[in-house]
């Protein structure tokens, strides 16, 4: 088969890892400079909540469909993944709806009579006695949290049973990843699942590409099995509104802000506290109806999406002689694509390996 390198150890670099893996006879090493357990703005993947809420529109859901199926079988049959099951309820306010969805994460999510519907289980329409005011409308279906700090380290091992290894490493040129690969062989091709970090990365520098600032707090209240999230808020476009339980005892995140542009590490406490303020308004059995002061914070974080204009870049080209797939600007959408877009890597790598295969003499 082939021997890979992929570059980045985020959800989408370990998830095509562990798919091209899965082919007989791959020797694949990932490479990064940030690995689970590192906290770093930059490296997006431990920041996130991480749920499943649609965000593509039906001409670009492939991602997300064929995501689906697996992180739902990995809820049901794997619980040490760190994948439980939620109920999402997606409220859209009025003034979205009379706005047409402009706010930061309409996308598709909260489209009227959303293409979803008929992947998610359970999806209904809530009927106007559940909605709280404020609201036009809104729909709910059985989705899934997932505790990252515990579902990155075991995408690790599962890697590791197929025989991945992994190298710490800080590249310059996306063409340096091929000499890294652990057999001591040049790697036929490169994975660049790099994500913000494309936007420098020699070979690459996509100017497309754009940090997406997302702030959370961290608390140890408990919301239940329902994850709630609204079409926007009155502080303003860049701000956002979710809760999410995590499994196994991971916390409770509070959000947030999608800030395109913002470089800033730093959580903003004016910020926390609207965020909070905010996720206590929407869901109150968070302090049983005793306000902010009665969340119990674990901590602040800030992560940055990896954006990118014109949407996910999947696709092959040749770098200084070194043939590069690429998979990065997931946005927001990194965990609940991730499977749909490895499988697309995977048949990439099957075709330039077709493409390049010397022919036998006989």
């Amino acid at each position: 088969m082939s021997t890979i390198v992929v570059l980045g150890a985020g959800v989408s670099g370990l998830t095509c890892a562990l798919q091209l893996a899965k082919q007989k006879g791959n020797a694949v090493t990932v490479v990064a400079k940030h690995m689970p357990g590192d906290y770093d703005a930059e490296y997006t993947s431990p920041w996130a909540g991480a749920n499943v809420l649609p965000m593509s529109l039906e001409g670009d859901s492939r991602w997300e469909r064929r995501t689906w199926p697996e992180l739902r079988r990995l809820a049901a049959e794997v619980p040490e993944a760190g994948l439980h099951f939620q109920t999402a309820r997606v409220l859209r306010r009025e003034q979205e709806v009379a706005a047409g969805f402009k706010a930061a994460l309409s996308d598709g999510l909260f489209q009227p009579d959303p293409w979803y519907s008929a992947l998610m289980d359970d999806f209904r329409e809530l009927p106007a006695a559940e909605l709280p005011a404020g609201m036009h409308s809104g729909c709910e279906f059985r989705s899934v949290c997932i505790n990252t700090a515990i579902y990155l380290p075991w995408l690790v091992g599962q890697c590791a049973r197929r025989g991945v290894h992994f190298r710490r490493g800080a590249l310059q040129h996306v063409s340096e990843a091929a000499a890294l690969s652990h057999t001591g062989k040049r790697a036929d091709m490169v994975v660049n699942a790099s994500g913000l970090l494309a936007c420098r990365l020699g070979g690459v520098m996509d100017t497309a590409v754009y940090p997406a600032r997302g702030q959370i707090v961290v608390v140890r209240n408990e919301a239940g099995s329902v994850m709630p999230t609204t079409s926007g808020c009155d502080d303003g476009d860049d701000e956002v509104v979710y809760v999410m339980q995590r499994a196994l005892g991971g916390g409770t995140i509070l959000g947030g802000t999608y800030m395109r542009g913002n470089w800033d590490p730093n959580p903003d406490p004016n910020i926390a506290l609207r965020i909070m303020r905010r996720a206590v308004a929407m869901h109150p059995e968070l302090t049983g109806g005793r306000g902010v002061e009665a969340l119990d914070i674990v901590r602040h974080g800030v992560g940055l999406r990896p954006g990118r204009e014109g949407g996910v870049r999947i696709e092959t080209e040749v770098v200084d002689g070194t043939w590069v797939v690429h998979n990065y600007g997931h946005a927001g959408w990194g965990y609940q694509g991730s499977y749909g877009c490895a499988e697309r890597v995977v048949e990439l790598v099957g075709e330039i390996a077709a493409k390049t295969k010397r022919p036998s003499k006989l």
